[in-house]
């Protein structure tokens, strides 16, 4: 065995006395077949427009995976918001874009569920909002799966004073979703499917 012996030291001018110079010197023990070199990074890819476009279409299919998969997964479980990007009045009506998310929803929280839509029509209606809002009892639920990974779900919210069919298509690959309102009702909601657990309902 040898040693290896390395004096680091800051720059310093090349006249110095005793007293102000300051070296440390590290012992390093070493066998003799060891060799120490020097390693420089790798060069960083260069990658052509085509190659980049590739890469960024993966890393959004790979986000949308992940984010189906929580979505249809809070949907089996029956713990999910639906949050609204737009909504639609009836089948041939106008859609509304509008809209805050926040205001148009549809919560699942295991057996209790909510149905909110509020849209600007400039005079408060039954929610005070501008829309409608319900709250009941999530009865016969049924989910189905499609061969090419859309998830259905139909159930009903049933309270004293609602008595809605709701009807959620989750697409394959993505977390857009799209509820239809039926049962006294016609509208359709247009957005996204989000995993949420509420205290409340627990």
């Amino acid at each position: 065995m040898k040693k290896l012996v390395l004096a680091l030291s800051a720059v310093i001018p090349l006249v110095l006395s005793a007293q102000t110079t300051s070296t440390e010197v590290v012992d390093i023990e070493t066998d003799e077949n060891v060799k120490l070199e020097m390693i420089t990074p790798a060069e960083p890819v260069q990658e052509s427009k085509q190659e980049i476009k590739e890469r960024e279409k993966r890393m959004r299919e790979l986000s949308d995976d992940v984010a189906y998969g929580k979505a249809s997964n809070s949907m089996r479980r029956g713990y999910f918001v639906l949050i609204a990007d737009y909504i639609q009045i009836g089948k041939m009506g106008y859609r509304h874009y509008d809209i805050n998310p926040n205001s148009n929803f549809i919560l699942v929280q295991n057996e209790d569920g909510i149905l909110q839509y509020a849209i600007n029509t400039g005079a408060p209606l039954s929610n005070g909002l501008g829309g409608w809002t319900g709250k009941g009892k999530v009865r016969n639920k049924r989910i189905e799966y499609a061969d090419n990974g859309d998830v259905y779900m139909q159930y009903q919210l049933i309270s004293g004073k609602v008595n809605a069919n709701i009807d959620i298509t989750l697409f394959h690959n993505t977390n857009s979703a799209v509820a239809h309102i039926t049962g006294g009702y016609d509208i359709t909601l247009y957005g996204k499917i989000l995993p949420y657990r509420d205290k409340k309902h627990r």
